[in-house]
């Protein structure tokens, strides 16, 4: 018996059409790039979380906050979805988000220290928005030193916040030239960007199989960077590096 996938809000669709498109059962909506309250620059709460990924129809969520992975250990037991562990982690030359981490990886080190800390966990080492200059971008040489020593398993080739398609284009051409994973991501930090971009791939099981999955995804998604809505509501004191 097929279980037909769920169908996305029509207020999710509002906002973000390709919502609407038909999809397999067999394949998930996975966002690479989200976050919460957990992240210094979110107040996204985890019912607002929940919210959006039920008007989406979000499969997977790799919630990827700044400098903790503490958000992401909470939340995998209370979504409506799967919850990948990431970090977004900056290194002295830029931003790497590591995916299916088990512990934190601090900041502050050297982007090629970083990977292998990623990698030592037996996890995904992604580069996020890496030409976007407003988006903290890792620097170029750097870059293509981490391509040229093996050292990056992916590269998000749609971020929903960059606003030059130019630069997503660009994100393309590198992943190509180096044989490496293509994702997509909101990186939302308001609820209402959950679901902008993302990838459509098939079911996997760990990290190893998510990767192998990837390279034969589709990217979906547009630019979306609404603004904040002001609510009436209560943030918990969060220590942003716990």
């Amino acid at each position: 018996m097929v279980v037909e996938p769920p169908r996305s809000s029509e207020e999710a669709i509002e906002r973000h059409p390709h919502l609407a498109h038909a999809r397999m059962a067999d394949k998930l909506r996975v966002d690479m790039h989200t976050h919460t309250m957990w992240s210094g620059d979110s107040t996204t709460t985890p019912d607002e979380v929940r919210e959006a990924i039920e008007g989406a129809a979000l499969d997977v969520l790799c919630v990827t906050d700044h400098h903790t992975i503490e958000g992401a250990l909470r939340l995998e037991n209370v979504l409506p979805c799967r919850v990948v562990v990431g970090e977004e982690v900056r290194t002295h030359t830029g931003e790497l988000i590591g995916l299916f981490l088990d512990e934190r990886i601090p900041q502050g080190l050297a982007a090629a220290e970083t990977a292998k800390r990623i990698r030592d966990q037996g996890a995904i080492v992604y580069v996020p928005h890496p030409f976007d200059p407003m988006r903290c971008n890792i620097e170029e040489s750097s870059l293509y030193e981490l391509a040229e020593a093996g050292l990056i398993d992916a590269v998000e080739v749609l971020n929903a916040k960059t606003s030059l398609e130019s630069l997503n284009a660009r994100a393309r051409r590198f992943a190509d030239e180096f044989d490496l994973a293509a994702g997509a991501g909101s990186d939302a930090h308001v609820a209402e960007a959950l679901g902008s971009a993302y990838v459509e791939m098939d079911l996997f099981d760990d990290a190893r199989s998510f990767l192998a999955a990837l390279r034969s995804s589709a990217v979906i998604g547009h630019h979306s960077d609404p603004p904040r809505r002001w609510r009436p509501r209560i943030i918990p004191s969060i220590d942003p590096l716990s």
